[in-house]
């Protein structure tokens, strides 16, 4: 039965077919909203394809990762903002630029990127359409189909060389070592961000363990950029670098000063001969986003003979760098960030922290049930004071009741709380609470950071 199942899929994908979940559909012929399904119906997390797949299925594309230069980020918090921090400067500094991240908030385009737009759904089918292709002849020669991300990686490739772009920020996926972006074997620049202990079951027990999962995509002899502040990460990556003659350059927390921090933004500098007494600006109030800004302004010094930017295109792309669901401002004293780890957790309660002596709080918060939320509760509650907690509900299968939830915060001893199991209706209920004194935090998952940004419009700016 298995056998005859092989001969009529090899002859399906000879006549441009496809048997996927027991459906056959004309490849040519699929939609964008079916290239959507198909890719969420190949499991998320499934064992990794070795890189020499990845790599193998990069040369039958014709190698798209080599018709662009690429700057490749890995770490543990703090990845995207990066990301984001060096698209906008190479865009002030006149760059054509594609950006790959991950996860998606609300719509899977916005994992691509070309100049700060997301591409449109023409753009994506196109791509998901040549990788489909491959796909199934490699798996009619008996070969292995690319996975969930390995299969959206594929696709910025292509799409980014099709688009001619100069540069492509490419952020890694859950690790690094064996990360399908690790297949790119000839970065301009490796950035490290800050690593804590997340996706454990993946990456190993320790920082130093995970360390050495993110140290996986340094490649001899290109320059790397490092989060400093750990003194075991710090050290995993230094050995790596050492044995592979990379130049290594860390950032530390004490190496930046914050001039300012308002509901506006943040004012800092950096001790750095090269960029003086500058005082970069950026459009968010979370401390740690100084330290990510940091990281890309050590990058461009690092780079300054190989990625010519001006003093000015550096300051000014801080300065309107837009990042989705990390401390975002959507709307006056309203931000939603996607803390969901006990790192991420820890900084938005020092964020907090900083505004509660000046403003009332208010918190709208959801969680998923493979996130220690009673942990994420009980950390939020022994350090901040609101005025008000409303509690949703997100994550479909994954989802914590608002009921449960709304305990945990009651046993942690925060009694102003209130259900609202619609997204909505509680988005609603937290601003009128918030009312116009007051500074409104939505947090605990970016399922409910996209939910938001679908109900205030702000997904599409």
């Amino acid at each position: 039965m298995e056998d005859r199942r092989q001969n009529l899929s090899q002859k399906c994908v000879r006549l441009g077919m496809d048997l996927f979940c027991g459906c056959y559909i004309m490849i040519e012929q699929m939609n964008y909203e079916e290239a959507i399904n198909y890719i969420e119906e190949i499991p998320k997390f499934t064992k990794k394809n070795r890189l020499d797949h990845t790599r193998e299925c990069l040369k039958r594309l014709g190698n798209p990762e080599k018709k662009f230069r690429v700057i490749h980020v890995a770490g543990t918090n703090g990845k995207g903002s990066t990301c984001a921090f060096l698209t906008s400067i190479l865009r002030e500094a006149g760059y054509s630029c594609g950006l790959f991240t991950s996860p998606h908030l609300v719509r899977i385009n916005e994992r691509f990127q070309i100049n700060e737009t997301e591409i449109s759904d023409p753009v994506f089918l196109e791509a998901f359409l040549e990788v489909k292709r491959l796909a199934d002849e490699m798996v009619a020669e008996g070969s292995y189909h690319p996975t969930y991300f390995e299969t959206l990686f594929l696709m910025g490739m292509v799409i980014f060389a099709r688009a001619g772009v100069d540069y492509v920020v490419l952020e890694t996926g859950l690790g690094g070592r064996l990360d399908a972006t690790t297949a790119v074997e000839a970065p301009e620049v490796c950035v490290i961000t800050s690593i804590s202990k997340d996706h454990m079951q993946y990456l190993g027990n320790s920082v130093r363990e995970i360390a050495g999962e993110k140290a996986g995509i340094l490649v001899p002899g290109v320059p790397v950029i490092y989060d400093g502040n750990d003194p075991e990460a710090a050290a995993v990556i230094r050995e790596r670098a050492g044995i592979l003659g990379c130049p290594a350059f860390a950032v530390r927390r004490e190496d930046t000063e914050i001039r300012k921090n308002t509901r506006e933004g943040i004012d800092f500098s950096l001790d750095s001969t090269y960029y003086g007494d500058t005082v970069f600006s950026i459009p968010f109030i979370a401390g740690y986003q100084v330290m990510n800004a940091a990281l890309a302004l050590k990058t461009m010094e690092v780079e300054r003979e190989r990625i010519p930017a001006s003093m000015k295109a550096i300051s000014d792309g801080l300065g309107r760098t837009r990042w989705q669901g990390r401390m975002e401002t959507i709307l006056p004293g309203v931000i939603v960030d996607g803390a969901h780890n006990e790192d991420g957790v820890e900084k938005f309660v020092e964020t907090a922290d900083h505004f509660q002596g000046e403003y009332p709080l208010t918190l709208l918060f959801s969680a998923v049930d493979d996130k220690d939320y009673r942990d994420m509760i009980w950390t939020i509650c022994s350090r901040i004071r609101f005025r008000h907690v409303v509690i949703t509900q997100v994550g479909g299968s994954r989802m914590v009741p608002a009921g449960v939830l709304a305990g945990v915060f009651r046993e942690a001893g925060c009694m102003s709380v209130e259900v609202c199991e619609e997204v909505s209706q509680a988005f609603e209920r937290a601003l009128e609470v918030k009312g116009g004194d007051g500074m409104l935090f939505c947090v605990g998952s970016l399922y409910l950071v996209g939910e938001i940004k679908k109900v205030t419009g702000s997904d599409r700016r």
